[in-house]
């Protein structure tokens, strides 16, 4: 399984293309209409709702970017379309309609965000819910995670579909996990045995011997997040493409 070409050479725009003091918050509608009328890819996320449908929204919890409290996964499908984002005039949308307002212009790549709490197989829900969204779906779509087991689940959901790893240095610092999964990450023991055809790595880990075995080996590399052109032109050393916010990135021919 490849990527389709566009991935290796439009831009993704971080959470599509958002800035909250213009009225474009994070995974809403007017930063994913943004993108598409500037020609970038697009980057989201998943969370889950009570009612197990797949929401675009990137934390665990509604704090940051509604200032309600809790945690998505506690409130329904309607509620969580009732909230709205910080920054913005809209409430949180979901898969089926954001793929309805992309409709294929632009590459998509989705991001499952960890369902376990450790990166663990407690996963299916969220996994379920993004497959029934995807099915017809005709444009450039690719999907991926952090945890290799929703992204082994997507591949078993939807083969056809590309998938990928999320991956990165996991410092313990940085992360709310045990050191021994950290360890185990680290080293993307997992590409293979998921059927991944590309990794989305940490921009200022790119140097980490693992990452140029797998690009050796034809592994797509795209890293995560660049913000700023000198750290694109550093970045790009290394990934085929770039995932970023915060600045305008170049959109190459």
């Amino acid at each position: 399984m490849t990527l389709p070409e566009a991935f290796y050479h439009v831009p993704l725009a971080h959470r599509a293309l958002h800035d909250r003091s213009d009225g474009r918050p994070e995974n809403s509608r007017a930063a994913i209409r943004a993108a598409i009328a500037a020609g970038y890819g697009i980057e989201i996320d998943l969370q889950l709702s009570a009612d197990d449908a797949a929401m675009v929204f990137h934390d665990y919890a509604l704090e940051r970017l509604t200032g309600e409290n809790g945690a998505v996964r506690l409130r329904s499908a309607s509620d969580l379309a009732g909230i709205s984002l910080l920054g913005g005039d809209e409430g949180i949308p979901d898969l089926p309609e954001v793929l309805e307002i992309i409709a294929g212009r632009v590459p998509l790549v989705i991001e499952l965000k960890d369902q376990d709490g450790g990166m663990g197989p407690d996963i299916g829900a969220l996994e379920r819910a993004t497959a029934q969204a995807l099915q017809g779906y005709g444009g450039p779509v690719a999907v991926m995670s952090f945890n290799p087991h929703s992204v082994a689940k997507i591949g078993e959901l939807l083969p056809e579909v590309p998938r990928g790893l999320v991956t990165s240095a996991y410092r313990y610092d940085d992360w709310p996990l045990s050191r021994a999964t950290c360890d185990r990450l680290r080293d993307i023991p997992d590409y293979d045995r998921v059927g991944a055809c590309f990794i989305s790595h940490e921009r200022d880990d790119l140097d980490r011997a693992r990452v140029a075995a797998l690009k050796d080996h034809g592994a797509m590399i795209c890293c995560w997040t660049v913000r700023s052109p000198e750290q694109e032109a550093e970045a790009r050393k290394v990934a085929h493409n770039i995932t970023f916010e915060g600045y305008r990135a170049a959109l190459h021919p």
